[in-house]
């Protein structure tokens, strides 16, 4: 997740701390249709001003969204200005602390079982094979090994012998309770991280410890010319 949706999404969970700010996003998630001013208003049986104020922030935070409509049953001149309206987004926000990425492990997981269906192949060797991909198409996505890392959760810190330890695991809780197949996966998504971004200075190596990521990006061997 880039800085700019962290900050974003760190913003709408502020927002929605405030209680007349999530009573009015409860009341608008759980309608039918998109509620008016008026019908929040009077739904909390508050000022028309302050539903406003409130419902305009949690759209402004990315909570909400709005549509312009005119009453039902009325049109042409005369029928008044086009009301504002409110809807619950389907846009997904959360937040992690650790950063957390259970979505894109949803995404491999389940990319390796249909390959799996399809070809016949055991899931696990699909698995990796998917999640070398997956990491070949994220990597070419940056500019640096670090960037990648940095911008997928994995927290990278100089280990101060070239390489890079990776303070944090974005899969942490499938990886405590499914440790071989989380963990042998993340390997395989880092190789190809690193194929994609084409660092030629690191490899990803399986270093499995109670305290970091079980992967570490150590310096890369060298190879004798053929």
């Amino acid at each position: 997740m880039s800085e700019a949706s962290r900050a974003e999404n760190v913003a709408a969970v502020a927002s929605i701390n405030d209680p007349l700010r999530r009573a009015l996003f409860d009341f608008v998630a759980a309608s039918e249709g998109a509620v008016s001013r008026d019908d929040a208003a009077t739904a909390l049986d508050i000022p028309r001003g302050t539903a406003a104020f409130h419902l305009d922030r949690l759209e402004h935070d990315g909570l909400l969204i709005a549509e312009f409509r005119k009453p039902e049953g009325k049109s042409g001149p005369g029928s008044g200005r086009p009301a504002k309206l409110y809807r619950r987004t389907e846009s997904e926000i959360s937040v992690s602390i650790p950063e957390r990425r259970y979505d894109l492990a949803g995404r491999l997981l389940a990319s390796a079982i249909e390959e799996s269906d399809r070809t016949g192949e055991p899931v696990r060797a699909s698995l990796e094979r998917v999640a070398t991909k997956v990491g070949r198409e994220l990597g070419a996505g940056y500019d640096s090994l670090e960037h990648a890392l940095t911008e997928t959760g994995y927290e990278p810190r100089d280990d101060g012998c070239g390489g890079l330890t990776l303070v944090n695991c974005p899969f942490h809780q499938l990886a405590a309770s499914h440790t071989d197949v989380i963990c042998h996966a993340n390997l395989a998504l880092l190789r190809g991280a690193v194929e994609g971004v084409k660092d030629t200075e690191h490899e990803a190596v399986f270093e499995p410890n109670e305290v970091h990521c079980c992967v570490r990006l150590t310096v890369a061997t060298a190879t004798d010319a053929p």
